[in-house]
């Protein structure tokens, strides 16, 4: 029981002992064999119980700790030694602080450092390390002890709490009680007020109606009268003038008195809640005051103080402190804190001042409630309410909904945020209008065309608009940010600054204490000018906007003014001829609006220069800033602005005492101030002596006053202004980003927006990541290093394992075997690689913070690199001009400095991109057994990934740098994905492609709102999928759930210009997107004709080759720059040239890509001339930098996303849309057939071959059922054939039925086509893939049509033929039968006449003598028997005797025909011809051939003897046709090309026709020998005799024999029917069965077959299996279905059930014959069973002799013959059912007429072609299919190739051959060696694909490997030399092989 090494799977038992399992396990078997009594504990001798232990988990995972640190300290003492010297490190060098030996010792380069022992070293570091934790200890004890105190004491505070707590609760359920009880009574009135106003207005309006009543009537009647004529007119004028006088009269409604008086006390009900309320206040505020004292005394602070002065921003005029920037000193700012009113001293005393503030505060309180409640105002007005606390985010807006895709104009103030947003995400200037559509268009004409005419006294002093339901655009505006989170925030403003808007930098206080700063909401924002300085360099500057230091300069008012300060603006930052609205004014639409909650509002905008001195404004950058509302209402923002400008411009009319007392504040101020008035304010005395008083404190002087007067023209004054503000920049050295801004609006206490926890936590962790970026390009090198140089060798390694244009004289599969190390090399030193700090912290960032910091993170992200990565490019380029004016022509040092340029770029995706690479080579590992699953360290990244593409992030789908996918990061990432959305993920895919940098990504930018990189430097490399929801309300109506919009890298990017494949990578780039995408925007915005050629035939390539895998996707071609109204109209020509354009590049690539007809472009894609082109706009409306967005660009690109959603609606309707696992195999496939050059022949899908199989299981179904119908067809027909008179069965008759044949074939023939064409027409998945397959399935309907007919028209003329062959045996039978009834006759007369009575012997000595006596009287004549093998033997001469001497020389010398057995045909020398000389070619070419002619004899003797076995079966007689048949398939074989390629002598043909009709003339003489046994005369009179027999002794004894014929009527004649009535139809109900048993997928197809077969022969692993297989296919599959057959129905049981369901219909229509016969009344026995036999004559044949005989001398009742007979069919059914139950299987398969093995192979056989290299069958699975194809190819080996000098078996695989250069040669090439890759030139009716994988072929590599040397031996050659690599292929990898080529899970 002891075991002195590791416990083994430890247990515990009963007692708590532990012991290895196995140990005490043997210890309880030997004590129970001992009988040493009961069971002990071997330690403790406890009692124990064996069936009690219990695995001791604890114990086992110690055992595995100790194991590893043992493994781990012999590991270290191994590697104690040191590298070099191979001697102990035995010291340490505390210098260098590493390991040496005492050679390193005594080295020059530890000569000088301090060298101890280890032992010592460790001592001394030790005694260190023991100081410093003593310390830490120390240290650790205090902070422990002040936790405790800090725990206690909040313990203590959380109690005082809790106490206030219950009493405030207390008190306030006290006061709720009692407002309940003042409420009631109140609510009571009200309710009762409310019914007697609703009663007066029922009585009230009753009488209403009446009165209108009235006056419609006296209208009417009016307006009749004024029509009259005027003699009917004036007749009772006054009559009616009286009516019209009473309408005055009539008295008015009026209120009931008591209704009045309860009306006037309403007003007073109201007043009681506010009395109540104030009491309540006064009560609340006593019960408060001790509390607060409680509060202060407790030492806590309170909790709604935030250390800001509550009156900064009251509406008196305070003047808050400036700072000390301000230059004012503490005593004066104390003076100036509150400016005094108009009339007052300039000075106040403390207590004024105190009193003031106290004054201030509830106005201030009462200001901020008035805010709160206009903001509450607009925000329901808006609809926008949820989003205050639920932030509206970015996908959000972007989801698709059914609006987004209406440019529906805003009914309701409801619809203006999302109005705004959708406008503003689509670069759509016209996003601020807020104005509101009221009527339909015509409405307003309408209602003007009725107007009276004349001006009406009022019309004057109406309002010019109607503003009531519109909002003013900045209260919208403010609404929106505050209601958008901080990501939608910063798209919002970063599209407003695209479309030069002003931006907002304040947002007033709203539901904030202070003003907010939107510094996070600009970060995004990148803008590029040039200054003048550049202007000559033509230099320009790129920077991020809040980076930029510029001059600010703020315009803001003061009190009321007469003209509009935001117009003015505009009109100073725009150029005279391109005036832009930057600011909103009053006098844009919904500018006049009131602002309910924008006052206090700061916009800023800038102006950047564009390098040209005669029209810039200014010539360097500046921002200016808009004050909306008075200074003196928002003076904190007033104060920000004089802070950071370098001039405030001061709009007002006038100067009063009051605002002078505000400006005084401003005194000493650095700042320049400007005063703009209007005419008006000039001639104020009072406002010119202020404007003096402030001159001194402000510097003020006549040029900072600006004056506009009436005369004045605009223009000029604008000039003026501009000019001040210029001089301002000239002067003022002043320059302010808005980063620093930001500092100084929070030393003010404003808030800025990023200055939140969360965004300050990920800007933390990414600065961890990028703080030591400084040249991006080593950075990447050294620091992302598996997406350098190792991930372009594995994606070159990838390539060339397709493409193997370097194999040199390698062997291919051994290139391959290399390739493979390569990768697996590759990835392991990928592997190797640990993760660099900026990655860690990239992950960390990535994994542990939570989704909105993790947003915030990679925003941060994002503006960090891009930044830096400006940076570097902006120095490198400055470098390559620098190298370009000095060094001379270097072309190598200028593609170095484009290489350092290119590989400047870095972002979000180059990390992402390396962690892709770390997940791949981990998943290498795993995969390759180097790494256990549960070692994994990034299996949690494609869930970041996904959380990713979900919040918006475009995810890279194609690597541009190394133009390679990573396939098993993006499957990984992609199936994540699928799982996280549930399985709903539909979706439609939409690409952009174009030449470089013509606003690809700005157009799906502009379309969808996405964030596609559009920067300097940032053109997209590659391709990146961004995905975007799609609303569920429209989710069915477009058919998806999700739109994949893909971005790729542009055609023709100068960076690859100059390499070799730069065309190549533009292909395969366009064939991968296009072949993914629904919808391909081709976007063509150059005017230089060659490049546009050059794109065009790229993308027709691409359509070209989706169109032949069946994938049509749409094309829309974009011509950007085009912005002519006739733009349309003027290019139609253009476009009818484009069209002719790419009609001859279609042509063209066609017969590049080896199409065989002649195609236009419509035939590769839908394509509209008119619906398809559209005309764009440029981007840009003038010129940039303060160029806005063009609104044609914005319109025309909603105008193509709308049709794009139209088109498809229309899609989903007719195919359905992919999901994720389908768009991954799409992915998969399109990409392993872009590695491969020829992509038409490469490709290969998985989810073509899953619609294919579904197309050929449903095709097998009803060809199957169309067989099945004409078998039966035929059997019946059959049965009425043989149940006819010879006489009728004349021309007509077969002629009749052969028409009723051509009928019936041709409507299942239209069935099946009808079938096809409903599946076609259904949304069964991916149809469209498998288009071109169609016709296929069509001519092999019509093909199996022909083949039954010819079926059918065979089996009526042979059963015509052998039912007139058995008539004249019958005349002759029938002649002996009359004289036999006579002789009986006789014998019965003379036997009656006897006076002896006869016993039994003596009657059947009498019959037997007279039946004797009466046969050699007939003198019977038997069947001539014929010599059938010399009547072939004739045949075979006549064939043989145009065939040569030769031939006509062996025939002579044959033997007899019979002594031939095809078992003994051998192959000879002497059978093939050979004209080559070369002797190792001659020994590979005869072997080739040795082994195509064997094949070919062995497929015809198969062939051959198939055809003679169903001969035969028919048991009919021998023709001679059927030899002239055999012959006839000989000849037609070797009259085929391929075997006249063979050169094959006479003596082969000879040979192979004595053999194949040896076997034939042997069975057809069998077959002849039983016809004649069974029709002979004299052998079927015998078989009558014991009928007669029995007939005579009944009649002689004159017994009642009714009883006996009926059942020798039922054993005779019915029970062999019934018996050939089941075999006719057994076999098809077999075939039945198995197709519907457990095992119906095996046959289900062909494909499905192959499967089955190759996995079962895995399974089983025998050798002699492989090689039949492989060898004889046919005979093998036979066999197969046989064994399958023979092994299902083995037991008699399961067969009986069929025979049962066969058996019950036609017992229950023969038991209606013989009801409904009853009916008939029929008088004799012979004409019930004529009518019987008639009405069954087409379901059973009823043998005529035995009826004959049954009919003889029976004078029985028919009605009693036929009560018998119904009596006996119970026994007769249960005889028959026995007959079946007692034969063997084997036995019956053999009697049926159809035989269910043949049915099933031809389901499963195909066509039967082979591949010309291999050998392994076509797998097609419609059998009139154009080309063959398989699943998966073998080596050449097991086909019995042999390499042609070495004669080891050839490895090689076909499908691995056909893309590389290796060359073949065969008899079709007659010799010659051609490339593989032309193959088709001599096999054009096959198509062999690539190997989906590297792994697709291990199946057959496995089976190679397994019997290498037994297929050798049993092919007479060498084993193959094998490579490596082929022997690590396990059993289970060969199975998941077998299963991905076969698209089986």
């Amino acid at each position: 029981m002891s075991n002195l090494f590791y416990f083994s799977d430890p247990v515990t038992v009963d007692c708590g002992h532990s012991s290895c399992k196995t140990c005490v396990t043997t210890y309880c078997d030997n004590w129970e064999e001992g009988n040493h009594g009961p069971l002990c504990c071997p330690i403790c001798r406890e009692k124990i119980e064996k069936v009690n232990f219990r695995p001791n988990w604890d114990l086992a995972s110690l055992v595995e700790h100790v194991k590893q640190l043992g493994l781990k300290q012999e590991k270290e003492e191994k590697e104690n030694l040191c590298e070099r010297h191979k001697e102990k490190l035995s010291q340490f060098c505390e210098e260098d602080g590493e390991f040496i030996c005492v050679e390193c010792d005594k080295s020059p380069v530890h000569k000088t450092h301090t060298v101890v022992l280890i032992k010592e070293a460790v001592q001394k570091y030790k005694g260190q390390i023991c100081v410093h934790l003593n310390n830490m200890s120390k240290k650790k004890e205090e902070l422990l002890e002040i936790k405790l105190n800090e725990e206690r004491q909040s313990q203590k505070h959380q109690e005082e709490t809790e106490t206030v707590r219950k009493k405030i609760m207390s008190e306030f359920e006290e006061l709720e009680k009692i407002l309940q009880e003042q409420r009631q009574p109140l609510v009571a009135q009200l309710e009762e007020l409310n019914k007697d106003i609703v009663k007066r207005e029922n009585e009230n309006v009753t009488k209403l109606l009446e009165e209108i009543s009235f006056l419609s009537n006296l209208i009417k009647e009016l307006k009749e009268k004024c029509r009259q004529p005027v003699s009917e007119f004036l007749q009772d004028i006054r009559s009616t003038l009286n009516r019209c006088k009473q309408v005055k009269d009539r008295p008015p409604v009026e209120i009931s008195p008591e209704l009045e008086e309860k009306l006037s006390t309403l007003h007073q009900l109201g007043i009681v809640p506010e009395e109540i309320l104030k009491k309540f206040t006064a009560a609340l505020k006593r019960k408060q005051e001790p509390e607060t004292q409680h509060a202060t005394v407790s030492g806590k602070k309170k909790l709604c103080s935030d250390g800001v002065n509550q009156g900064q921003e009251s509406k008196t005029p305070q003047a808050p402190k400036l700072g000390v920037k301000v230059g004012v000193n503490q005593e004066q700012k104390r003076e100036t804190q509150q400016a005094p009113a108009p009339g007052e001293r300039d000075g106040l005393t403390l207590e004024q001042e105190s009193a003031s503030q106290q004054d201030s505060e509830p106005r201030e309180r009462e200001f901020c409630t008035e805010r709160q409640k206009a903001l509450q105002y607009i925000e329901s007005k808006l609809n926008m309410q949820k989003y205050r606390r639920r932030k509206l985010k970015l996908r959000d807006v972007l989801e698709i909904t059914k609006e987004s895709v209406k440019n529906l104009t805003p009914q309701t103030t409801g619809d203006l945020p999302w109005h705004f947003l959708r406008k503003l995400i689509a670069l759509n200037g016209t996003a601020r209008n807020t104005s509101l559509e009221h009527r339909a268009p015509g409405d307003q004409t309408l209602i003007m065309d009725k107007e009276e005419l004349g001006i009406h006294e009022d019309f004057f002093f109406l309002s010019d608009t109607d503003t009531s339901d519109s909002l003013n655009p900045l209260d919208v505006l403010c609404a929106v940010l505050l209601c958008s989170d901080s990501f939608l925030q910063q798209e919002i403003l970063s599209k407003m600054s695209m479309c030069q808007f002003a931006l907002p930098l304040l947002l007033p206080a709203l539901d904030t204490p202070k003003c907010t700063l939107m510094l996070w909401a600009m970060r995004d924002i990148v803008r590029k000018w040039r200054p003048h300085s550049l202007a000559e360099s033509r230099g320009f500057r790129e920077e991020s906007l809040v980076f930029t230091a510029m001059p600010t300069i703020s315009f803001v008012r003061m009190g009321s003014c007469s003209f509009s300060k935001s117009k003015l603006l505009n009109e100073v930052l725009s150029l005279s001829q391109q005036h832009h609205d930057f600011f909103i004014h009053r006098d844009m639409e919904s500018g006049n609006v009131p602002r309910e909650i924008a006052d206090g509002l700061v916009e800023i905008s800038w102006y950047f220069p564009g390098g040209r001195e005669n029209s810039d404004l200014f010539p360097e950058p500046l921002a200016v800033t808009n004050l909306r509302g008075d200074i003196e209402t928002h003076w904190l923002q007033f104060s920000f602005l004089t802070e950071i400008s370098s001039a405030v411009f001061i709009v007002t009319e006038s100067i009063s005492e009051r605002e002078y007392a505000l400006l005084s504040s401003l005194q000493g101020s650095a700042t320049k101030y400007y005063f703009i008035f209007n005419n008006q304010a000039v001639t104020s005395k009072e406002t010119l002596g202020f404007l003096n008083k402030l001159a001194p404190g402000l510097k003020l002087n006549n040029s900072h006053v600006l004056q506009k007067r009436c005369a004045t023209n605009q223009a000029a004054y604008v000039k003026a202004l501009q000019s001040a503000i210029a001089a301002v920049m000239k002067s003022s050295p002043k320059r302010v980003s808005i980063e620093a801004m930001a500092e100084t609006g929070r030393q003010l206490g404003i808030q800025v927006d990023e200055d939140n926890k969360k965004c300050q936590s990920a800007h933390k962790y990414a600065k961890e990541t990028t703080v030591h970026i400084k040249d991006v390009a080593k950075y990447k090198k050294e620091k992302l290093r598996l997406q350098g140089e190792p991930w372009k060798n594995l994606a070159e390694v990838e390539k060339e394992l397709c493409r193997m244009r370097k194999q040199g004289n390698i062997p291919l599969e051994k290139y391959k075997s290399q390739l493979k190390k390569k990768l697996l090399e590759l990835r392991v030193q990928q592997n190797t690689h640990d993760l660099t700090d900026g990655l860690i912290a990239f992950i960390t960032g990535l994994g542990l913070l939570p989704p909105e910091e993790k947003h915030y993170f990679l925003k941060w992200m994002k503006f960090d690199l891009d930044h830096i990565a400006r940076e570097n490019i902006f120095k490198l380029r400055d470098q390559y001009k620098e190298k370009c004016k000095n060094s001379k022509d270097d072309p190598k040092m200028f593609a170095e400095h484009d290489k350092l340029i290119s590989a400047s770029s870095l972002g979000v995706e180059h990390f992402m991109r390396e962690l892709g690479q770390f997940y791949e080579a981990e998943h290498t590992m795993v995969k390759e057994g180097k790494m256990a699953e549960s070692q994994r360290l990034f299996v949690h990244l494609p869930g970041i990934a996904v959380d990713l593409m979900l919040e918006g992030f475009p995810m890279e789908l194609i690597d541009g740098d190394a133009s390679n996918i990573p396939l098993q990061w993006v499957t990984d990432v992609l199936t994540e994905l699928h799982a996280k959305l549930g399985g709903r993920s539909r979706m439609l895919v939409l690409t952009v492609l174009g030449v470089q940098s013509t606003g690809k990504s700005t157009l799906l930018n502009t379309m969808f709102g996405l964030q596609f990189a559009v920067s300097s430097g940032r053109c997209t490399r590659g391709a990146f999928m961004t995905l975007i929801k799609v609303a569920d309300n429209f989710q069915q109506e477009l058919g998806c759930d999700f739109i994949l919009v893909i971005d790729t890298e542009g055609f023709k990017a100068p960076e690859l210009a100059k390499l070799e494949d730069s065309y190549q990578h533009d292909n395969e780039l366009a064939t991968l997107v296009i072949g993914l995408s629904d919808i391909t925007i081709i976007n063509m915005a150059m005017e230089n004709a060659t490049e546009m050629k050059d794109i065009l035939q790229i993308v027709v390539h691409a359509f070209l080759r989706m169109e032949e895998i069946g994938q049509k996707a749409n094309c829309q071609f974009v011509h950007q720059n085009v912005s002519d109204v006739s733009a349309h109209e003027q290019n139609m020509r253009d476009r009818k040239h484009l069209l002719e354009q790419m009609d001859e590049m279609t042509k063209a690539a066609a017969n590049m890509e080896k199409k065989g007809r002649e195609m236009t472009f419509s035939d590769i894609m839908d394509y509209d001339l008119e619906k398809h082109n559209w005309y764009i706009p440029a981007l840009w409306h003038g010129v940039p930098p303060m160029a806005p967005v063009n609104m044609g660009y914005s319109e025309k690109v909603y105008e193509l996303k709308k049709y794009l959603f139209e088109f498809l609606k229309g899609c989903s309707q007719n195919r359905s849309p992919k999901d994720i696992p389908q768009f991954l195999e799409w992915v998969k496939s399109m990409w392993n057939a872009v590695k491969h050059e020829n992509f038409i022949f490469s490709f290969r899908n998985s989810l073509v071959a899953e619609a294919y199989n579904q197309l050929s299981v449903n095709y097998a179904e009803w060809e199957w059922g169309f067989r099945k119908m004409m078998h039966l067809w035929v059997s019946e027909k059959e049965t009425f054939i043989q149940n006819q008179p010879p006489d009728k069965l004349d021309t007509n008759v077969l002629t009749k039925l052969k028409n009723e044949a051509q009928n019936k074939l041709r409507q299942e023939a239209e069935k099946i086509l009808d079938n096809l064409k409903q599946y076609f027409e259904s949304r069964a998945e991916n149809l469209h893939l498998i288009e071109k397959y169609k016709e296929d399935f069509r001519r092999s309907a019509n093909g199996l049509r022909n083949e039954l007919v010819s079926y059918s028209f065979g089996k009526l003329e042979e059963a015509i033929e052998i039912r007139k062959g058995r008539h004249k045996t019958d005349a002759v039978l029938s002649q002996y039968k009359r004289k036999i009834e006579e002789k009986v006759d006789r014998l019965l007369n003379h036997c009656r006449k006897s006076k002896c009575k006869l016993n039994n012997d003596e009657q059947e000595k009498e019959f037997e003598t007279m039946w004797r006596e009466t046969l050699l009287e007939l003198s019977l004549i038997p069947l001539q028997k014929r010599i059938i093998y010399k009547e072939m033997e004739l045949h075979l001469r006549r064939d043989l005797e145009n065939k040569g001497s030769a031939a006509w020389r062996m025939l002579e010398g044959a033997r007899s025909l019979p002594t031939y057995k095809t078992q003994n045909f051998k192959m000879k020398n002497e059978y093939l011809k050979f004209k080559i000389s070369v002797s190792a070619v001659k020994e590979y070419f005869t072997q080739e051939r040795w082994h195509k002619t064997e094949a070919l004899a062995t497929s015809l003797i198969d062939e051959c003897n198939s055809y003679t076995e169903k001969k035969v079966h028919c048991k009919a007689d021998y023709d001679e046709t059927y030899c002239r048949e055999l012959l006839r398939m000989i000849n037609e074989q070797l009259q085929q090309a391929n075997v006249q390629n063979l050169h094959l002598t006479a003596c082969f043909e000879v040979d192979l026709k004595l053999h194949i009709l040896g076997d034939a003339a042997r069975a057809f003489q069998k077959m002849h020998e039983e016809f004649i046994t069974e029709n002979d005369p004299l052998q079927r009179l015998g078989k009558l005799e014991p009928q007669y027999l029995s007939t005579f002794k009944a009649l002689y004894l004159e017994k009642d024999e009714c009883q006996d014929r009926a059942g020798n009527f039922c054993d005779q004649c019915l029970r062999p029917a019934l018996v050939d009535y089941v075999n006719k139809r057994l076999g098809t109900e077999i075939v039945d069965d198995i197709l519907s048993s457990e095992r119906s997928v095996e046959y289900s197809t062909q494909n499905f077959f192959q499967f089955f077969v190759l996995e079962q022969l895995l399974e089983e692993n025998d050798f002699n299996n492989y090689v039949q297989y492989t060898r004889n296919y046919v005979y093998f599959i036979k066999t197969w279905i046989q064994r399958h057959v023979l092994t299902r129905y083995r037991e008699k049981a399961s067969l009986g059930d069929l025979e049962k369901r066969i058996f019950s219909p036609v017992i229950n229509k023969l038991s209606d014959v013989l009801k409904n016969s009853k009916d008939l009344k029929t008088k004799t026995v012979s004409a019930f069973l004529d009518n019987f036999c008639e009405k069954l004559q087409q379901d059973l044949v009823i043998p005529k002799d035995s009826l004959e005989v049954i009919l003889f001398k029976n004078t029985a009742s028919a009605d009693q013959f036929s009560a018998f007979i119904e009596q006996f069919i119970p026994d007769l059914e249960k005889q028959v059912l026995s007959t079946f139950e007692n034969l063997e299987i084997e036995s019956k398969l053999s009697k049926l007429a159809v035989k269910p093995q043949d049915e099933i192979f031809k389901r499963v056989f195909g066509c039967g072609k082979q591949c010309p290299f291999c050998k392994v069958p076509c797998e097609a699975g419609a059998l009139a299919h154009e080309e063959h194809f398989v699943a998966v190819h073998r080596p050449r080996g097991l086909g019995e190739s042999q390499e042609n000098i070495t004669r080891r078996l050839a490895y090689d695989i076909c499908s691995s051959s056909v893309a590389s250069n290796n060359t073949f040669s065969c008899t079709e090439t007659k010799g010659e060696f051609h490339p593989y890759k032309d193959y088709q030139k001599y096999f054009p009716d096959w198509r062999i694909q690539p190997d989906p994988s590297i792994t697709a072929s291990d199946y057959w590599k496995f089976v190679f490997k397994e019997f290498n040397h037994q297929f050798a031996k049993e092919f007479d050659a060498l084993p193959a030399n094998l490579p490596e690599d082929w022997g690590k292929i396990t059993k289970e990898q060969a199975l998941e092989s077998l299963k991905e080529a076969f698209t089986l899970k």
